[in-house]
């Protein structure tokens, strides 16, 4: 094994973060053992910046000790910095400055981060100790922020799906020479199917781990050193190496792909996993890289063993909706993290974080969400999001807690779909339209599942039982009358107001309130 020569100078220091896992990353181009190092820290703040569920920093550290340990094994000098360490300064650029000041590098090297701050905290690091720092492109994704900006500059609007046309031609993916595979571009209209009353029957489980020897410790520190945070670690089972994340791609292609399609977006009491592919921890770790994800989808549909409608509504999350937010992300940072649109200031109701709710839909998502640190996407936008949009949560404190639960929420990827798909809070600069339903909406999807357990009724909008979504929704309505008539997407919506009453657009208004204010 080759380490470098403590006689000489360190050439460069590579820094990688938690959610860098990947050997293949810029940062290792030319990277020579005999001459430079890996650094990585486990920091208190980065799971305290936000109250981090534990579900959420375990996957973090587990995966960040088992890559370590990788690159040991390949004769690479690894400098790590454990979370309970005696001299663990307690934040990235402090632990790095500590690093600088003991191992004295010529150069700092790294991958572009994925989060604005953390990338703030590097710059002026490196700035305290007047070290160079050299930034590399991330090649992990399919799309740079500046072919982002390319493709955004003179549009009088951004949307997604021009861009991901884009991205299917630039890339040849689902392609039948210059035409989308089947006729056409987008299969959106045969994913969306709700499941019977009869229920979803067989659903193949989803592929877990047990956690090995490097996870049970992290689990163990976990418990001890953030006991008060939400979530709990006795059903940790997500994929912490890139072994077990191709085992995981290899289990959905196979097993869920096929009926993810019709499925996506139905939901069901008690069923956390149903047909999603689980695999979004994996990649934002970089444990999986989205090329062999797309290649896999694509290559199932060709063989014959998934339906193109599944093959494409899969995709459009990886090509599309993933590189698309990013590249939002990089082109309007840092001052669309303060957008507030709807000028939506309600607090965050505190029972988002114990999942102590009357409303058995958001009951279920928000139980399964502290438990596992996860929830599939129709729950994060059209439950969890959803009330909070209509509730009237402020943007920032929504963005907090899905940044906080969920393993999978790095801030690039996190930040756009929350305050700009889910809260409406951009301005439309990422979605045409607010997603807004009545509780009917949860009610269809379910095939009823839901609501036949709740005490409320999703056809009612005030009295004793009515539906706090129904109530909600109607109040979002006569709240942003204009602008949502002035949304050609919206506007048949709002049109449903003129057979209000003065009468009941007040006892709408009142029993809303009185929702708030009990929150």
């Amino acid at each position: 094994m080759t380490s470098p020569d403590p006689a000489r100078p360190l050439r460069h220091l590579v820094l990688v973060l938690g959610d860098q896992l990947d050997p293949q990353a810029s940062a290792f181009d030319g990277f020579d053992p005999a001459q430079d190092a890996v650094w990585m820290a486990e920091v208190a703040q980065e799971s305290t910046h936000v109250w981090s569920s534990k579900p959420r920093i375990a996957l973090f550290l587990a995966a960040m000790r088992h890559f370590a340990a990788d690159l040991r094994a390949a004769g690479l000098t690894v400098h790590y910095t454990e979370l309970d360490d005696a001299a663990n300064a307690g934040s990235l650029d402090a632990e790095l400055q500590r690093a600088v000041q003991r191992l004295r590098p010529t150069q700092l090297v790294m991958t572009q981060p994925g989060d604005w701050r953390v990338l703030q905290s590097i710059k002026a690091a490196a700035a305290a100790h007047g070290v160079p720092l050299e930034l590399r492109e991330d090649r992990h994704f399919f799309a740079s922020p500046s072919d982002f900006a390319t493709h955004a500059r003179g549009r009088k609007q951004l949307r997604m799906e021009f861009f991901y046309r884009a991205m299917r031609q630039r890339h040849d993916v689902l392609m039948e020479g210059d035409q989308p595979a089947g006729g056409q571009w987008n299969f959106d209209a045969d994913n969306r199917e709700a499941f019977p009353k009869s229920g979803h029957g067989h659903v193949p489980s989803p592929a877990q781990f047990a956690p090995d020897a490097i996870t049970r410790e992290v689990i163990s520190v976990v418990n001890q050193r953030f006991a008060s945070h939400p979530g709990t670690l006795a059903d940790f089972a997500w994929p912490v190496t890139r072994p077990q994340a191709l085992q995981a791609l290899e289990r959905f292609m196979r097993e869920r792909l096929p009926q993810f399609g019709q499925w996506q977006d139905a939901l069901w009491p008690n069923e956390p996993w149903l047909w999603h592919a689980h695999l979004s921890a994996a990649l934002n770790l970089k444990l999986l890289n989205p090329r062999e994800v797309v290649e896999a989808a694509q290559t199932a549909w060709r063989q014959g063993e998934a339906p193109l409608h599944s093959a494409e509504g899969f995709i459009r999350q990886i090509l599309g909706w993933r590189e698309y937010v990013r590249g939002i992300y990089w082109t309007q940072m840092p001052g669309y993290a303060e957008r507030n649109a709807l000028g939506a200031q309600a607090p965050l109701p505190a029972w988002f974080w114990s999942g102590q709710t009357d409303m058995a839909c958001l009951r279920d998502a928000l139980a399964q969400t502290l438990r596992y640190g996860y929830a599939h996407h129709i729950q994060r936008l059209m439950v969890i999001g959803l009330y909070a949009l209509l509730h009237g949560v402020q943007p920032q404190q929504v963005h907090q807690w899905f940044l906080a639960v969920y393993v999978d929420a790095v801030e690039w990827v996190e930040l756009p779909n929350t305050l700009g798909m889910s809260q409406a809070a951009d301005d439309g600069l990422m979605a045409s339209k607010p997603y807004i339903a009545s509780g009917k909406y949860i009610q269809r999807m379910s095939g009823g599942s839901l609501c036949a357990a709740c005490r409320f009724d999703p056809a009612q909008r005030v009295g004793a039982k009515a539906c706090p979504y129904t109530t909600l929704y109607w109040d979002f309505l006569l709240r942003h009358e204009a602008r949502l008539a002035a949304n050609p997407r919206t506007v048949m919506q709002v049109r449903n107001l003129a057979r209000l009453s003065a009468d009941e657009r007040a006892r709408i208004q009142a029993q809303a309130q009185s929702i708030r204010d009990a929150a």
